[in-house]
């Protein structure tokens, strides 16, 4: 059983617990919102337009009738879906290039290291946008907008634990005993450099929820009817946040806790898998 490790590790990281819990709450809440939403995300109502608060509507309703609840829970399918998926497809694919950057060296690690540095050269906003305009506004083209300026970010930091790991005794004994360089790879490089990447996937996890929903914002990510929060906050919803502040105060928290939380996890994984720090924690 794990369970004794798990309730270990939230004792000694509480606020990693809890931005957890946060994590697991928004998505069961997302995979369980056909079963608990009160309405329809995108039924409008005519008779309720700007409803505030109530009985009712328990978080209001938007300009067109629609339930904000109801949005907020199957947005958060949307939201937690891009950020997951661009978080894993850029991390998994910019470690896979720097650790055979890295291990291979020479004209390889030159060629792989020019690339990553051409795609660092642009803010990670900018690329995102130029590639979601350029690919067209659907949800999988939004997880590769947002996966790609990730993936020269994560190569560096693969590519830096590889030419450290490369070095040492357990390599050396491994090559001498005949293993193969891939098998050096997947078995021994690999899982020695999976820590660090596991914090850097938690940590992008928030930032590709914030670059979500600045694409809808600027009109190149999720488009209406579909739900996501981003989209609950673009278009008409800043206009309108004086008279119904709710559209857009409602989403705004749902980005902002999602973002607390995925931090808050990554400094966690990072302190618990951290051989420097585990000691202060014994």
């Amino acid at each position: 059983m794990k369970w004794p490790r798990l309730a270990s590790a939230a004792r000694r990281q509480p606020l990693g617990a809890i931005g957890a819990t946060v994590m697991l709450i928004m998505a069961l809440g997302a995979l369980l919102a056909p079963v608990i939403s009160p309405f329809d995300p995108t039924a409008g109502a005519p008779d309720a337009l700007y409803e505030a608060p109530g009985p009712i509507y328990w978080l209001g309703t938007d300009a067109f009738g629609r339930d904000i609840l109801s949005r907020l829970l199957y947005g958060g399918r949307v939201s937690l879906l891009v950020g997951l998926g661009a978080s894993i497809a850029g991390v998994s694919i910019g470690a896979a290039c720097g650790i055979v950057a890295g291990y291979a060296g020479g004209i390889i690690d030159s060629i792989s290291e020019r690339i990553m540095d051409a795609l660092l050269a642009f803010p990670m906003l900018l690329l995102a946008l130029a590639l979601a305009t350029a690919l067209g506004p659907s949800l999988s083209n939004v997880i590769v907008a947002l996966a790609m300026p990730i993936v020269p970010r994560a190569a560096r930091i693969a590519r830096a634990s590889t030419l450290v790991l490369k070095t040492t005794a357990f390599i050396e004994a491994a090559r001498a005993t005949g293993c193969s360089d891939l098998r050096i790879i997947l078995r021994h490089i690999l899982p020695n450099a999976f820590a660090p990447l596991l914090v850097i996937a938690t940590a992008y996890l928030g930032l590709a929820i914030v670059q979500e929903a600045a694409l809808d914002y600027l009109g190149a990510g999720i488009q209406e009817p579909q739900p996501s929060w981003g989209l609950m906050m673009s278009g008409s919803a800043t206009s309108l946040a004086l008279v119904a502040p709710w559209i857009v105060i409602f989403p705004g928290i749902a980005i902002c806790l999602a973002v607390l939380a995925s931090n808050l996890l990554g400094d966690a994984i990072r302190d618990l898998l951290d051989p420097k720090l585990k000691s202060n924690f014994v």
